[in-house]
C-alpha cells in the first residue's frame, strides 16, 4: 500500500544551522502518527516540511505517491489541513465565516460559497460539536472552542491528511481529552491521516498507533509507544528520570516524572510554599 506521507533523507538548515539530518520515516493512511521529542529536536520544523510550508534542502517528500514539489497550492490544500498551535481571538468573523474558509480550496474564480459547501460546513460544525456557537464571534469561546472551530475548518476542507502542532498545549484537561478524542474520532470514522506534535508523552501513548522520537534534529526511535517509550531511550533522549510503567487505562505505557536531582524524591517540607 503507497504510504499516505512517505519521507526520505530530508536535511533541513537555517544558514549553517543543520535542523533536520537524513530524515526518513513513512506513516500509512488511517494512522494516528505522532512526533515527540525536547524542545529544539525540530519537530515544528519537520511539521512545516511536511505542510509544504518550508521547503527541505535535500530529500525526497511524497503524498500518496507523489513528489509535494508536483502539488499546486490549491491541490494541497485539498489534501492536507494543518491546525496550529496557536489560535487567535481578533478575528472579526463568527464560526459559521471561519469554518466555510476550509471551502476556499474549491471556490471558483468569484469565491461565493454554494449550498454545497454551507451544508459541509454545516456538518463539520456538527461533528465537532461547535454548531450551537455557529453565530459567535471567536473571542466569545473558550480555549477549547476555539481549537474545534479550527479543527471544524480543516474538516471542511475535505482533506485526506489532518496536521496539528502542539493542539492540546494550551488548553486544560478535559479539553485535551476532548481534542484528542476528536481526532481518533476523525480517523475511525472518516479514514483520516492524523499528524501531530506533542510534548505530552501520555496523551501520545495512549492516542498515537506510531510515535517518532526526534533530538538535535534526528530520529532516535519510531514505532508504537511500547517500543519508543521505554525508560533507557527516554532518560538518554530528555536527561532526567523517569518511570515507565503499563497505564491503568489500557495496554499503553505510561510515563511520570520522578522529581529531584539524580531521581532523589522530594519530601514536601522540601518544596518551597508548602
Amino acid at each position: 500500500m503507497t504510504p499516505a506521507i512517505d519521507v526520505k533523507n530530508i536535511y533541513f538548515s537555517y544558514k549553517k544551522e543543520i535542523v533536520l539530518a537524513d530524515i526518513s520515516f513513512s506513516i500509512e493512511k488511517g494512522r494516528f502518527f505522532v512526533i515527540i521529542g525536547p524542545n529544539g529536536s525540530g519537530k515544528t520544523t519537520l511539521m512545516k516540511m511536511l505542510s509544504g510550508v518550508e521547503k527541505f534542502k535535500k530529500g525526497k517528500l511524497k503524498l500518496f505517491g507523489r513528489s509535494i514539489r508536483r502539488h499546486a497550492r490549491k491541490e494541497l490544500a485539498r489534501q492536507m489541513a494543518f491546525v496550529p498551535q496557536t489560535i487567535p481571538t481578533d478575528f472579526p468573523f463568527t464560526v459559521t465565516e471561519l469554518v466555510l474558509m476550509g471551502r476556499t480550496p474549491y471556490l471558483g474564480v468569484l469565491g461565493v460559497h454554494g449550498e454545497k459547501d454551507r451544508d459541509i460546513a454545516e456538518k463539520a460544525m456538527q461533528f465537532t460539536g461547535i454548531a450551537h456557537h455557529s453565530q459567535k464571534k471567536l473571542n466569545q469561546l473558550s480555549g477549547g472552542e476555539r481549537q474545534r472551530v479550527f479543527i471544524a475548518r480543516a474538516i471542511c476542507q475535505e482533506p485526506d491528511i489532518i496536521l496539528l502542532d502542539e493542539p492540546t498545549a494550551s488548553l486544560d484537561l478535559a479539553h485535551q481529552i476532548n481534542v484528542m478524542s476528536l481526532m481518533e474520532k476523525l480517523k475511525k470514522e472518516k479514514g483520516l491521516t492524523i499528524v501531530m506534535v506533542s510534548h505530552d508523552l501520555n496523551l501520545a501513548s495512549m492516542y498515537g498507533d506510531d510515535l517518532l522520537l526526534l533530538k538535535n534534529g534526528t530520529i532516535v526511535k519510531m514505532g508504537s509507544p511500547r517500543d519508543v517509550l521505554t525508560e533507557s531511550i527516554l532518560k538518554k533522549t530528555y536527561g532526567c528520570e523517569l518511570i515507565i510503567d503499563q497505564s491503568p487505562m489500557g495496554d499503553f505505557p505510561r510515563v511520570t516524572l520522578v522529581p529531584g536531582k539524580r531521581g532523589t524524591i522530594l519530601k514536601v517540607k522540601d518544596i518551597p510554599g508548602i
